[in-house]
């Protein structure tokens, strides 16, 4: 029997419609997704401004004025976004607006690709303007998800479980795909990474405590024997470099890898806000699940209508018209495009210098839709905090309380995800390293001197209420996790010690200018 290779395309990037097929799961998938990009907007209703507002601290004003000057017509390419158009604070809020309206739509299965189109221009928008904001592997993720689910979803106004266009096993297996690399290529970067940690099996130890924002059963965690840790470690580099190649195993093994990969999921939210990764990557886990396998745990009401042999949800009708073809070599194009960036990138990866055309690659960068994972290829050795505080007459000074960073050492480590705090999580981010080489961190010192209040909205509150400091300066604090008996007897989830000045301490002068009035005394570079 000879292969038909020119039915390859539709066979790939035409409806899928082999039983037991996978309606359930891209029906839940879609529910789930929609929820993600809602957490994502939401987050940015109490952030967008203060933090690339007109008055915020990298303004996207003037970072696309200088996009302009540098690249001329070159810009809408390098930096895709609406914001062209204004920046202002109520436009900010209207492209915020617009996602999340079109985020609940997509829960609602209203019309879903039209609205997977809209969260994906929304969100770009925002990452492509929101500089040091927008450095997270995770925006990534969900940029990627959400293009590659715009050939996923079926089409129509209101598709219920889109029977009559089940999705192309291309878009299916891209989504897999997507979740393959994510854990084997954060696998091979802690190979590569060469961190001593992952190879005597330490690497957990002070994980829990370490990371960007723990929660409090992250102190439980970090509580347990190192045997725990250690064995957390092997299960790490198992599940990333070995374990998850069986989701691409037939039925039974991949049925598997969604309790494994759940169970895993689950514990990394318990113990670590790391806004909607983890959530991204657990719902990617419900298309290892086919419809055999979901409706018996779906209500009589919600599940897919049984196919009927001959009926019209299990024959595929042939392709014929122009608009047919035309979508399915849209999404030919697209897919492949798709895969072949991915893949470029993961052989790039192992071997820099492979032979590989570059250009589809770097025509994918600005928009995230390509993109290489790596997470904690390198732990973080020390816990270190940056804290803000303000002065009137330069002796007594008033720390700002963060919304959700560690700070108070009494305050139990909360649970927010799938929350995005970026400020937090950025200052985390800036105090390894210097203030020379976070320099927005500067610039928050000067918004706090002005009083700008869009930036303070950042903070839990205003510890200057009615008229600003005189004096700002930001200082270095080293925390630990409390021990068991810490706790018991002060009521501490934390422990603290000042390490000093991160950086330059600026004062309001009388004729409205900032003065520098002490430097730090050596530059902090903790290890």
């Amino acid at each position: 029997m000879e292969f038909d290779f020119r039915a390859l395309p539709g066979r790939l990037f035409g409806p899928d419609f082999t039983p037991p097929g996978y309606l359930a799961a891209r029906w839940l998938f879609l529910r789930a997704l929609g929820l993600i990009f809602f957490s994502a907007f939401y987050s940015l209703v109490y952030q967008i401004r203060g933090l690339i507002g007109p008055d915020g601290i990298l303004p996207a004003r003037d970072y696309l004025i200088q996009v302009a000057r540098v690249l001329g017509s070159a810009r809408f390419r390098y930096a895709p976004t609406v914001f062209w158009w204004s920046s202002s604070d109520h436009f900010l809020m209207a492209v915020v607006v617009a996602g999340m309206v079109a985020s609940l739509l997509l829960v609602l299965n209203f019309c879903p690709r039209g609205m997977l189109a809209i969260c994906l221009v929304a969100f770009l928008s925002f990452i492509a303007a929101a500089q040091d904001f927008a450095s997270y592997q995770s925006d990534g993720m969900l940029l990627e998800a959400g293009f590659i689910s715009l050939f996923f979803a079926p089409s129509g106004w209101w598709p219920r479980w889109g029977a009559s266009e089940p999705p192309s096993r291309a878009s299916r297996y891209l989504l897999v795909w997507l979740m393959f690399r994510i854990y084997f290529e954060s696998g091979i970067a802690k190979i590569l990474g060469r961190d001593p940690e992952w190879r005597d099996f330490t690497a957990m130890d002070q994980y829990y405590q370490n990371g960007p924002l723990p929660t409090w059963i992250a102190w439980y965690a970090h509580q347990l024997p190192h045997a725990f840790h250690a064995a957390t470690a092997v299960l790490t580099l198992a599940l990333e470099l070995l374990l998850i190649f069986a989701i691409f195993l037939p039925r039974r093994s991949r049925i598997v890898m969604f309790f494994v990969i759940t169970a895993w999921q689950v514990g990394i939210i318990l113990t670590s806000n790391y806004a909607f990764l983890n959530y991204i990557v657990l719902v990617l886990g419900f298309l290892l699940l086919d419809d055999k396998f979901l409706v018996k745990y779906l209500p009589r009401s919600l599940r897919p209508a049984d196919p009927s042999p001959g009926s019209d949800v299990t024959a595929p009708t042939k392709v014929t018209d122009w608009q047919s073809h035309l979508r399915l070599w849209v999404q030919a194009i697209f897919l492949t495009w798709i895969f072949y960036a991915t893949s470029a990138l993961l052989i790039f990866m192992m071997f820099p210098q492979a032979p590989l055309p570059v250009g589809p690659v770097r025509v994918l960068e600005p928009f995230r839709f390509a993109n290489e994972f790596g997470l904690f290829a390198v732990m973080t050795r020390e816990r270190y905090e940056i804290e803000f505080q303000g002065s009137r007459d330069g002796q007594t000074w008033t720390p700002y309380p963060f919304r959700n960073k560690p700070q108070d050492v009494h305050a139990p480590p909360r649970i927010y995800a799938p929350y995005q705090p970026r400020f937090d999580w950025n200052l985390w981010f800036a105090s390894l390293g210097t203030w020379r080489q976070y320099p927005w961190v500067i610039q928050v010192e000067e918004r706090l001197l002005s009083g700008e209040p869009d930036v303070i909205a950042l903070f839990a509150k205003d510890p200057f209420p009615g008229h600003p400091p005189e004096q700002i300066r930001v200082v270095l604090w080293q925390y630990w996790f409390t021990d068991q008996s810490e706790k018991k007897e002060q009521g501490a989830w934390w422990r603290r010690e000042q390490i000093g000045l991160y950086g330059p301490t600026l004062e309001r002068t009388p004729d409205g200018k900032i003065a520098v009035l002490e430097m730090p005394d050596t530059p902090q570079m903790p290890q």
